[in-house]
């Protein structure tokens, strides 16, 4: 039986890559997001490779996480990976002009979002003895930089979080991988922007950037190591990034 593979934040970036990239490795995959016409695209898509299922829900909301996740039928119950990807950047101001909203979006998506997700799953790992949690930090998460204190600091509880559970996991045959990536273009700037698109474009002139395909590959690595091996922490930066905001440009 194929390892099933629940990722959250599917239906866009690194979550949608994953799911592609699992899919070629025949995973059955439970794919969540919020866009619920985005998920019947890639329901339909990657249903030629394997076994797909799809789950609409708002990481943000408990309920919603535990309703959805225990709505699964028996046969997709016993997770085998979790990708923790949901997550979200919202403005780029000194810390003094910072819009409440944004610093409630980015706590509650990238912190309590994976908290509730990875509630809602790691019981059953515990119980079956085994089992992969990915949770995807950024080097933001290692490198605060300035008019991004908050998005910074959601990313470093990531990277708090993806430590605690492995020293809480481990005993229990349950491996946790942090994965941070540099520059990816992808729908990142123009989130973060409110959908100024030229505003996000220009984040990545003058040198390219990673993929999405980049950081799922990691996360492949990552996942198909041998049973003796951990991939603990993988930071991943374009050829031209030598630090968080250290890009040589053209």
């Amino acid at each position: 039986m194929s390892r099933i593979a629940l990722i959250t934040g599917a239906t866009s970036g690194i979550g949608r890559a994953t799911a592609k990239a699992f899919a070629d490795l025949e995973y059955r995959l439970i794919l969540c997001g919020r866009r619920q016409e985005r998920l019947a695209e890639l329901e339909e898509q990657l249903g030629a490779q394997t076994a797909v299922t799809t789950l609409s829900f708002d990481v943000r909301d408990w309920a919603e996480v535990s309703d959805a996740i225990s709505s699964l039928p028996d046969e997709w119950k016993a997770i085998d990976i979790l990708v923790n990807n949901a997550g979200n950047a919202f403005g780029m101001s000194p810390i003094q002009d910072g819009d409440i909203a944004d610093w409630d979006l980015m706590i509650d998506g990238n912190v309590q979002g994976l908290l509730y997700v990875s509630k809602a799953v790691t019981p059953g790992m515990v119980e079956r003895q085994r089992g992969h949690i990915v949770n995807l930090s950024s080097i933001a998460g290692k490198q605060t930089y300035a008019n991004g204190a908050v998005y910074c600091a959601s990313k470093a509880a990531v990277e708090a979080i993806s430590t605690g559970m492995r020293l809480d996991l481990t005993q229990h045959g349950i491996k946790v991988t942090n994965i941070a990536p540099g520059a990816v273009e992808t729908e990142f700037s123009v989130v973060r922007f409110k959908g100024d698109t030229e505003r996000a474009a220009k984040v990545y002139e003058g040198f390219s950037p990673l993929t999405a395909d980049d950081i799922a590959d990691t996360i492949v690595y990552a996942v198909t190591a041998p049973a003796n091996v951990t991939i603990a922490d993988m930071t991943i930066l374009a050829s031209a990034q030598a630090a968080a905001t250290t890009i040589h440009r053209k």
